[in-house]
């Protein structure tokens, strides 16, 4: 494991991200380190958790770090799971299971409890620092998950609740799971929802074509498809489809078949 990735809310102003990647290096000196973003929305978990788990299964099999903790300090654990195709570190708040699913499932959790596996002083307010970036440094290592604390039964972990996605009249309602630089509005439907619907829709109440790519629509015009993450994605040509439907993640968002269009199969298909 001689790679270690780094998903954070720290921003790029102040030093938190350099420290974290200095604690490794001291410690773990050939050990490479992908910065995965640290542009999170402060203390946004559900958009730090959308992120890892979308981009774990595209990096080379290491330790992910996640840091998106608004609970740093408190009686939230810190945490180290192991999974088949590598290992996740950090805060027990709901952060890091979807990541764990995404590379195959929890095999084994411990808490970070291990004194010579952290920093001499633990802050109350780094945790990145001082807990997660020394663990995660021993681990790609070669340093066994065993000895980083006491194992925590993965059905204990904190999980995230379950986006909502349901079906309605001549299509399906589902929650907005995030928003992207681009303003692309990504939701939690699969896409096998979008697939029995016409090639004109209604996506909040609004205009939109069916389409594969943001080039099937007309400039200036909203477009729903099926994104890189397999998930019901809405798109403004050339514009922010969040700026356009006025929506934020946790929003639902209704998209059916334009009034006398009709579904080309009427059974609900791909469900949650």
């Amino acid at each position: 494991m001689a790679w270690i990735s780094l998903t954070t809310d720290y921003g790029l102003a102040d030093g938190f991200v350099a420290a974290c990647h200095g604690v490794i290096a001291r410690i773990a000196p050939e050990v490479r380190v992908i910065d995965v973003t640290h542009l999170v929305p402060p203390a946004d978990v559900r958009r730090g958790a959308v992120v890892l788990a979308q981009t774990v299964p595209y990096l080379p099999v290491g330790v992910h770090v996640a840091v998106v903790d608004p609970g740093v300090g408190t009686t939230r654990r810190g945490v180290a799971l192991a999974t088949p195709a590598g290992a996740l570190v950090g805060p027990d708040n709901g952060l890091l299971p979807d990541a764990a699913e995404a590379l195959g499932g929890i095999t084994a959790a411990v808490e970070l409890t291990n004194p010579e596996w952290l920093a001499p002083q633990v802050s109350r307010t780094f945790h990145g620092r001082d807990v997660f970036a020394p663990v995660a440094a021993r681990l790609a290592s070669g340093a066994p998950l065993a000895d980083a604390g006491p194992a925590v039964d993965p059905a204990g972990l904190v999980r995230l609740p379950e986006p909502v996605v349901r079906a309605e009249p001549g299509g399906f309602a589902a929650e907005v799971l995030t928003v992207d630089h681009f303003g692309n509005v990504q939701l939690a439907a699969p896409g096998g929802r979008l697939a029995p619907l016409p090639s004109r829709l209604r996506v909040a109440g609004r205009a939109a074509a069916h389409g594969r790519t943001f080039g099937d629509a007309p400039p200036g015009a909203l477009v729903a498809y099926v994104d890189s993450a397999g998930l019901v994605a809405a798109a403004v040509n050339g514009g922010r489809a969040a700026d356009v439907l006025g929506v934020a993640p946790g929003d639902l968002v209704t998209v059916t078949a334009e009034a006398g269009r009709g579904v080309a199969a009427e059974e609900d298909v791909a469900g949650t």
